[in-house]
């Protein structure tokens, strides 16, 4: 059994920042892909970021040049660095992750950006 816990979430005004973080935590062999979704409210879940294991990163544009995903693979967490966040970027960020066991995903944390 896997379990990913995202953490992090929370209310910030236009031009602030936020941290997200996601732990895996179980029957854990291998970590590959890990990456940040995110839901608005009456939208489609949208690929917001990705990291391979060795680091390599890609992004959606709509976020390119103010988030930054990055790992620790010996905690088996995934960040997700969010500045100068606009209103648009409301949403449930949920993390995905790619195991030997299979894909999983976390429970979603909230992120509100309003003043």
């Amino acid at each position: 059994q896997v379990q990913l816990v995202e953490s992090g979430g929370g209310l910030v005004q236009p031009g602030g920042s936020l941290r997200l973080s996601c732990s895996a935590s179980g029957s854990i062999l291998s970590i590959y892909n890990m990456r940040w979704y995110r839901q608005a409210p009456g939208k489609q879940r949208e690929l917001v970021a990705t990291i391979t294991f060795g680091g390599i990163t890609n992004y959606a544009d709509s976020v390119k040049g103010r988030f930054t995903i990055s790992r620790d693979n010996a905690k088996n967490t995934v960040y997700l660095q969010m500045n100068s966040l606009k209103p648009e970027d409301t949403a449930v960020y949920y993390c995905n992750a790619d195991l030997t066991s299979g894909r999983y995903w976390g429970q979603g944390t909230q992120v509100t950006v309003s003043s």
